[in-house]
């Protein structure tokens, strides 16, 4: 094959953040797309649980300090694919805001994964524990 189609061929694959091992580097993923909201640190906005003036309450930390590992994986995987707004509303939730923006059209399923798995790679064994036990339940 030719180099210069072997470019062409790296040029029009899908763009993912890809680690020195091949697999997909869900650390940059997240800082390229989540830190801006929740944090570089994962320390999520000042006054998290209080709703700002528009009701809507700020990005929450994703650290072993918020709440997203008391949250199964199908849940999470969700709530970022189609956003905070479109989960809530097939969850049959209408009386909260969110603003947790839609992801479908910006990153693949698989990018979407890397980012929930570094995520949780940060926390503590217990609390990882604790959230994969909670994937396995139906009722995340």
């Amino acid at each position: 094959m030719s180099r210069l189609r072997i470019a062409l061929l790296i040029v029009s694959m899908p763009h993912f953040a890809f680690a020195a091992e091949g697999t997909l580097n869900g650390e940059q993923l997240y800082a390229n797309n989540c830190a801006s909201c929740h944090g570089v640190n994962l320390e999520g906005q000042e006054n998290w649980q209080t709703p700002g003036d528009d009701g809507v309450l700020p990005a929450p930390p994703h650290d072993e300090t918020g709440h997203t590992w008391h949250h199964g994986d199908d849940l999470l995987f969700s709530y970022t694919k189609l956003g905070g707004a479109e989960f809530l509303k097939q969850s049959g939730v209408t009386e909260f805001a969110s603003g947790m923006p839609a992801f479908d059209d910006l990153l693949e399923d698989a990018e979407i994964i890397a980012i929930l798995d570094y995520i949780k790679s940060t926390w503590p064994e217990n609390i990882q524990d604790n959230q994969s036990e909670r994937s396995k339940t139906k009722d995340q």
